[in-house]
């Protein structure tokens, strides 16, 4: 079922965009290939809605951060700078596409943002700990849809590797969320197996991009530049159950984050 709805909102999504692209849009019934320039408009925006992924789990980490009194000046101006960078994202993605399913999903993430918010501005407890947690994987969750359903539009590599690069800077963010989570008093099984998942994710999708074909020198060099210090950090990350080095774990997923964005940038001006 999902499949097919998934078929039937990238039909729509396509026609979309070829209205943006040629002024009008038009039935596919010639099938023709998908032109570049409509490659192009959907990788960026492929780009636009994996980031929402990676500020969804901000979000929650700073929260999470700011009430455990760890990194609190940075995490207060992370949650303050992501959330209007996660609601301007929003207006442009609405915008840009017309299917009413995704235009529900993306209310829906835009619901969840404002109950965080609502969240965040009360006294931090284990029980608002735990919302926000659950928001976060529920805006996740609709920011995920959105990006597989944009890859589907165009069926082409290019998509693959830019969602896939995209995907890195959610995961490490996900790393300091469920980190501190566990220090936060969430000690239960799931967050552990959650971070353990990511920690995983995150290993096989940098083998994948550094293997990939159409790498340039200069986003090989970034690769291995994360690869060095992922090698190291690794290991701080799965001793989510010892603790004692959360500074390490902000400041380090934050780095990582930092240049998978920049390689991500990399990835979709290869295809302009």
């Amino acid at each position: 079922m999902k499949n097919s709805m998934i078929k039937n909102v990238s039909m729509v999504l396509l026609l979309s965009m070829l209205s943006m692209v040629n002024g009008v849009a038009k039935e596919d019934k010639t099938k023709e290939p998908v032109s570049n320039a409509v490659v192009a408009d959907t990788v960026k925006l492929i780009d636009m809605a994996g980031k929402q992924r990676m500020l969804s789990q901000r979000i929650a980490k700073d929260y999470l951060y700011v009430g455990k009194n760890v990194a609190t000046s940075k995490a207060n101006r992370q949650i303050k700078d992501s959330l209007a960078e996660l609601l301007k994202t929003h207006k442009v993605l609405v915008e840009s596409i017309n299917d009413p399913e995704i235009k529900n999903l993306l209310a829906f993430v835009e619901m969840s943002s404002e109950d965080f918010e609502s969240t965040a501005n009360e006294e931090f407890s284990l029980d608002n700990a735990q919302l926000v947690l659950d928001l976060s994987e529920s805006m996740l969750e609709g920011s995920q849809y959105v990006v597989d359903s944009l890859k589907d539009v165009v069926k082409v590599n290019e998509s693959k590797i830019v969602g896939k690069s995209g995907k890195q800077r959610m995961l490490a963010q996900r790393i300091a969320k469920y980190y501190i989570a566990y220090q936060a008093g969430i000690k239960d099984k799931n967050t552990v197996e959650q971070m353990n998942a990511a920690v995983k994710n995150f290993s096989d999708a940098q083998t994948y991009l550094l293997n990939n074909a159409t790498n340039t020198p200069e986003i090989n060099r970034k690769l291995n530049e994360i690869d060095r210090l992922w090698k190291i950090v690794y290991k701080f990350y799965l001793n989510i159950e010892k603790g004692g080095l959360p500074l390490i774990v902000f400041n380090t997923t934050d780095t990582i984050t930092k240049k998978m964005n920049e390689i991500t940038k990399l990835y979709v001006e290869l295809h302009q």
